[in-house]
């Protein structure tokens, strides 16, 4: 009878502990990434950002930034700020739930929405038009963005996007588990702060793979946010809808009429770029498509010159992204980092591609 009583009280005191060791590591996370930005409402949502006002002798257009899932603004703002500065107006912001930003009352739930609550952001800091530059998931609400807010586009450029049906839709099963009633809130409370932590090395590594994880990267980007209880549940919930979503974005990309580039490697583990990229590249007119041999998920990192190339070149400047590509593929021809360690997306077959 005692083992009867034992059992459960064991498993309660464990799960109990879990909870506690995930708030104290919640704790210690924000603790040592504070907020580095402002924020502004935007339809009762708390967002963060970093704004960057225009110099005197800016020779681009206002340029926002959106970051891709697990992330938040300090992913782009790292490395893309300092090559920037002095040139453009930049606005960086941590999309909803991610970062310092608040998910807000049910209105960011896909990339429409969030493109949505940028669209405001923008009027709030007074930012008519803009280039935006997208990353990853980031590259879903960049392209509603161009679609749904044309009057406030000026360029689009799109890093690794992720904005197709892929074949069978999945995604990693912690996502979809993490969406889950209940159970999912049960996990993201106990269990992912421990095992996340333990595997942020190894996914950062194949991330980047084959390219080098910049030194201090994941300290540097602030990328443990993402696991504290609400981010990991709002980043969650943006990965497991978005097949979803893009079953039913994909069809109107070539209602976008802004200029547009596409960088993206041939070797990236995170996405189907043959599906992503050269999908957009299909469907939307005058659209460019950079392939960079030997590049990984991380244009933004890898290949900052070659981004602000693109910038430079939906700005209307006259640029050979193609012969920048070439010096950025020189300079990383021998890096095989995580091989062995991180599987390669192996490019699905013609007929199931999307149409």
């Amino acid at each position: 009878m005692n083992l009867l009583y034992a059992a459960p009280a064991f498993l309660m005191a464990f799960v109990f502990s879990l909870v506690g060791v995930t708030r104290v590591g919640s704790w210690l996370i924000e603790r040592r990434n504070p907020p580095i930005g402002e924020f502004a409402d935007i339809g009762g949502t708390r967002i963060h950002y970093v704004h960057i006002p225009a110099p005197a002798n800016a020779d681009l257009p206002p340029i926002v930034f959106i970051h891709g899932a697990s992330a938040n603004l300090r992913d782009q703002m790292l490395p893309l700020r300092p090559v920037l500065e002095g040139r453009a107006e930049m606005l960086f912001f941590d999309r909803p739930g991610h970062g310092w930003s608040g998910r807000g009352p049910g209105n960011n739930e896909d990339p429409s929405a969030q493109a949505r609550t940028l669209a405001a952001l923008m009027d709030q800091l007074d930012i008519p038009k803009a280039i935006i530059v997208g990353h990853s998931f980031g590259g879903a609400i960049t392209t509603a963005f161009g679609r749904e807010h044309p009057d406030k586009t000026l360029g689009l450029v799109l890093l690794a996007p992720a904005t197709h049906p892929w074949p069978g839709g999945a995604t990693a099963w912690y996502y979809d588990l993490t969406t889950i009633p209940l159970i999912g809130r049960l996990f993201s409370e106990t269990l992912a702060y421990p095992a996340g932590t333990l595997r942020m090395g190894d996914a950062t590594t194949c991330v980047f793979s084959p390219n080098k994880v910049p030194d201090g990267y994941g300290n540097k980007a602030a990328i443990p946010l993402v696991l504290r209880p609400s981010a990991f549940r709002a980043n969650a919930t943006d990965v497991a809808g978005l097949y979803r979503y893009t079953l039913g974005a994909a069809p109107h990309y070539n209602e976008i009429t802004a200029p547009t580039v596409v960088i993206s490697g041939d070797r990236d583990k995170v996405v189907f770029a043959h599906i992503h990229s050269v999908g957009l590249a299909r469907d939307i007119s005058g659209a460019e498509l950079v392939w960079v041999r030997n590049l990984g998920h991380k244009p933004d990192w890898i290949a900052a010159d070659l981004v602000v190339g693109a910038i430079e070149k939906v700005a209307g400047k006259d640029i050979d992204l193609e012969a920048m590509a070439r010096v950025v593929e020189a300079r990383i021809a021998v890096d095989a980092h995580g091989v062995g360690k991180c599987a390669d997306i192996k490019e699905p077959e013609a007929e199931l591609a999307p149409t």
